[in-house]
């Protein structure tokens, strides 16, 4: 098994979000397997779903010799969400310990579940970051495939192709037909792909809107149906003043680059360097580790972007409790010249509690006034290793 960089306590009950077939009972059965006596329930199983929708205290009698501190797993759980009010219940008068994974909050948020409180923590698990993958994958493989664990196991493009294509429709199936998320399917399945085409620009729900001939609060919705059921997430404007912040639009970023084109319908087209194609694809695989990395180190670090009145814009910035703010342009070419420090050092003045850096493919690190440059997978490393200052 691949190690993860997700650390998960021992010794308190915790929630693992997640979207499907990111490793959940992947990472979870391997760390019970050293458990003996924990008890596992998967809600993917049909007949169990039934059972424990129809009849919650069934939990009861699975567990009632369990003794306390010992363990019990309850996969996807929003499947079943009024266990939770027994769970509950269990850590405080059997002192149980619980493991809940999901695939969607939506489920639970909408169904006012009870979420325990602080009586479990929270955390959320990803597909494979680069640092996981090691060597397995090449850059150009993740742009094109993404890191979902299954597409990383498959061989040939073929197979991974269908995978996509396949995890798209399942998506479509099980978590918005089913559940009955939406009512009109087929004005969902083109949001999708008109959403996935605009990855990673600045949301703009009257256009998509006016484009699928719909309203635009029901793109609104479409986009909070993304983000409940874990398929993406929204990079906030950066401003000082957060009234101001909210006035202006987010981007959104599907979680995978390889289900990002899956939904856009161009996993056939190949991603060459120096194409506007390959540079947004870089700069999203970018904002996606930064993402996950933050997520995992749970530090309060908060991300955004900046656009400018005048259309300068800075990919990504990262607001870190007590120490400098962090400006970050993502390029992808692989020779940076003094042109590629201009913005950054314009917008960025000497006197900020800031520090600037280009991202890049050039493997030279190289500044030119506040700015320096790194090669992308160098300033990464720093950063996971908590070098940057």
């Amino acid at each position: 098994m691949i190690s993860r960089y997700l650390t998960l306590p021992t010794d308190y009950s915790f929630f693992l979000f997640g979207p499907r077939g990111s490793g959940k009972s992947t990472l979870l059965r391997h760390i019970f397997k050293r458990k003996p006596s924990a008890v596992w329930l998967d809600l993917l199983d049909p007949e169990e779903e039934a059972i424990f929708q129809a009849t919650p205290n069934e939990l009861l009698k699975r567990i009632g010799h369990l003794k306390p501190k010992a363990w019990v797993i309850i996969d996807e759980v929003q499947k079943a969400p009024k266990l939770l009010d027994l769970v509950h219940k269990l850590i405080e008068e059997k002192d149980l310990l619980f493991a809940l994974s999901g695939s969607s909050a939506r489920k639970l948020k909408r169904g006012a579940a009870n979420l325990l409180a602080g009586r479990a923590f929270m955390f959320h698990l990803h597909p494979f970051s680069f640092f996981e993958l090691s060597s397995t994958l090449s850059l150009e493989e993740i742009l094109q495939w993404g890191t979902l664990p299954k597409v990383t196991e498959l061989k040939s493009p073929n197979a991974k192709k269908l995978f996509l294509q396949a995890y798209a429709n399942t998506y479509l199936k099980e978590e918005i037909q089913v559940e009955q998320i939406v009512r009109n399917l087929p004005t969902f399945r083109r949001f999708l792909e008109m959403a996935a085409q605009m990855n990673s620009l600045p949301l703009n729900y009257s256009k998509i809107a006016q484009d699928i001939h719909t309203d635009h609060s029901v793109i609104r919705n479409y986009y909070e149906i993304l983000i409940d059921t874990l398929i993406g997430f929204e990079l906030p404007a950066y401003h000082q003043s957060l009234r101001k912040q909210q006035r202006l639009a987010p981007k959104f970023y599907f979680f995978d680059c390889g289900i990002k084109r899956a939904l856009s319908k161009t996993l056939e087209i190949p991603l060459k360097e120096r194409t506007y194609d390959y540079g947004r694809a870089f700069e999203h695989f970018i904002i996606l580790e930064f993402f996950k990395l933050c997520q995992y180190r749970n530090k309060e670090e908060t991300l955004s972007y900046l656009q400018t009145k005048d259309n300068v814009e800075i990919d990504l910035i990262m607001t870190r409790p007590g120490k400098s703010t962090l400006f970050i342009e993502i390029k992808s070419t692989s020779n940076i010249t003094d042109k590629d420090f201009t913005s950054l050092n314009k917008i960025v003045p000497k006197h900020m509690n800031a520090q600037s850096f280009i991202l890049s493919l050039d493997p030279k690190t190289k500044s030119k006034g506040n700015v320096r440059s790194f090669f992308w997978k160098d300033f990464l490393e720093k950063f996971k290793k908590d070098l940057i200052e």
